[in-house]
């Protein structure tokens, strides 16, 4: 077994509507990673959520999006600023992956591989997009964008960050707002 590459996938899913967005990135998840594409997916579909001002993202508490790394804190606030939004960050306690809808989505797309040899990157990016998650085909969308791992922000650089964000008095870690910097 040698690999072309290893693939990275990220999924956003509206669980009201069903549809479903993979990304499949060819360098490592970071939080920068993650934020590129919630803002790829908030370009393509902003105009279906013109009526909103406040986006509710559940989140799986991994290293990369959960709330004290400095750099995912940093571009969520960055996200808000350029779209307007109010972001409510909810995460899922640790060993919950269970209620996570989006942890289901992964088995489907395993089913639906069945044991596939995935043997290059056109491949593994149309058996996702042949899936269908409650009937809907997924949006799969390939991020071919080098990310660096570890970027850290300091204290001091996080001071103007942190009085953008608002955390839960009985839940500081697991449930996050970050208000808008318009309002």
């Amino acid at each position: 077994m040698n690999p072309e590459m290893k693939l990275v996938p990220y999924g956003i899913l509206d669980v009201l509507s069903g549809n479903l967005s993979i990304f499949l990135g060819t360098s490592f998840e970071t939080s920068d990673f993650i934020v590129d594409c919630l803002e790829d997916w908030w370009e393509k579909n902003s105009k279906i959520y013109c009526q909103i001002n406040e986006l509710v993202i559940n989140l799986d508490n991994g290293p990369n999006s959960a709330s004290g790394r400095t750099q995912f804190i940093r571009r969520m606030i960055e996200f808000s600023d350029k779209t307007g939004l109010r972001i409510h960050l909810v995460y899922y306690p640790p060993y919950h992956s269970k209620y996570n809808s989006i942890e289901r989505c992964w088995g489907i797309l395993e089913e639906h591989w069945n044991g596939e040899l995935l043997d290059s990157v056109s491949k593994a990016v149309n058996w996702a997009s042949s899936m269908t998650w409650k009937g809907i085909k997924p949006v799969v969308t390939l991020v071919e964008k080098l990310y660096k791992k570890g970027i850290r922000l300091t204290k001091k650089e996080m001071e103007s960050y942190n009085n953008r964000i608002k955390r839960a008095h009985k839940l500081p870690k697991w449930d996050v707002v970050i208000e808008t910097g318009c309002g």
